[in-house]
């Protein structure tokens, strides 16, 4: 597997599976758990229109402009490289996957990102479970949210195919998972859920996991806000600590040959050290980073040292890297 400039990306596909004896009973939110933020931005379709959910004028301007209009959006709004099975061989565990009705999309359900995706959510779903079958041992969280657009009969169809691609392999929310009891069960899959009313009839589903989002091209304001949110009492349970930049209008304006992943790339190292004290002052797990970022040397991160709901994910995501959890020794 390579990235863009054609460099190897070393996989790390199993990790859940050789983490040390003292982690497999610690619940999954107290480890961090590497994600990306919008899983599905890699085949987004340059020729749909703009979501309806997006500013009024720049709707306005896709409608007189599209040729201008959605390749800027393109550029802005991919943030990742890789198919969603691709990612789960680097590590990545949480999948952050935005949902929408795609017009003239047949009825089919779509992800979207400022634009509409070219893969169906039942294609990429498919994809998911084909991959958990080979990796018995390691557990997804995903995160299913905004559903621009979507009917009643449309979350009737979108849960139902999620209850019949992974079955038995959902984690029920009123359980407290740990690697031990997902494997003894057989669970591979956390469902979050955007839509409460779901969740409360169906115990399958979770409810939608707290996200940690700065919302700034700024890379010192964004880990700010994640100092300032860290400090705060923290979720009982999962959450997201989202290291991903945002562009706004002045960004885009002033930065026209720019993209979002050369936006981030430019701040890549601040965000890789916050990254890297925040789990290392938490001693949950070492990381490995790819693009050739350096490997760091491994931390304890057995159960008696490992802080509360450290829940790591959206990180690096935005700049097309992946970071990988690596496996870890437990203190003597």
């Amino acid at each position: 597997m390579e990235d863009e400039q054609g460099r190897q990306l070393e996989g790390n596909p199993d990790w859940m599976s050789r983490l040390p004896e003292g982690l497999l009973d610690v619940p999954l939110w107290d480890l961090a758990i590497p994600g990306s933020h919008d899983s599905m931005s890699f085949c987004l379709d340059v020729s749909s229109p703009v979501l309806s959910s997006e500013p009024f004028l720049l709707r306005m301007i896709d409608r007189l402009f599209p040729c201008c209009t959605r390749p800027c959006v393109y550029r802005w709004a991919t943030t990742q490289q890789s198919f969603l099975s691709e990612q789960c061989e680097l590590g990545i565990r949480f999948l952050d996957l935005r949902i929408a009705r795609k017009p003239e999309g047949g009825g089919r359900l779509f992800f979207a990102h400022g634009i509409y995706t070219l893969i169906a959510v039942k294609e990429a779903l498919e994809e998911l479970a084909t991959w958990l079958d080979a990796h018995p041992k390691e557990i997804i969280i995903l995160s299913c949210t905004h559903f621009a657009s979507l009917t009643d009969e449309d979350h009737a169809c979108l849960v139902g195919n999620i209850f019949t691609l992974f079955g038995d392999k959902l984690c029920p929310s009123q359980d407290t998972p740990t690697l031990h009891s997902c494997w003894s069960r057989g669970q591979q899959v956390i469902v979050s859920y955007g839509n409460q009313e779901l969740v409360l009839q169906h115990p399958e589903l979770w409810t939608e996991i707290p996200y940690w989002y700065a919302d700034t091209p700024d890379p010192k304001k964004v880990i700010a806000y994640l100092e300032e949110q860290k400090h705060r009492r923290q979720p009982a349970g999962f959450y997201v600590s989202g290291l991903n930049l945002t562009e706004d209008a002045p960004y885009v304006l002033l930065h026209p040959l720019q993209n979002m992943r050369t936006m981030t790339t430019k701040a890549l190292s601040l965000l890789l050290s916050w990254g890297d004290v925040y789990v290392s002052g938490s001693n949950v797990s070492s990381w490995e980073k790819s693009d050739g970022e350096k490997k760091q040397s491994g931390r304890c991160s057995c159960s008696r040292c490992t802080a509360r709901r450290r829940s790591w994910s959206s990180c690096l995501s935005s700049a097309g890297a992946n970071c990988r959890a690596a496996a870890t020794t437990p203190c003597r």
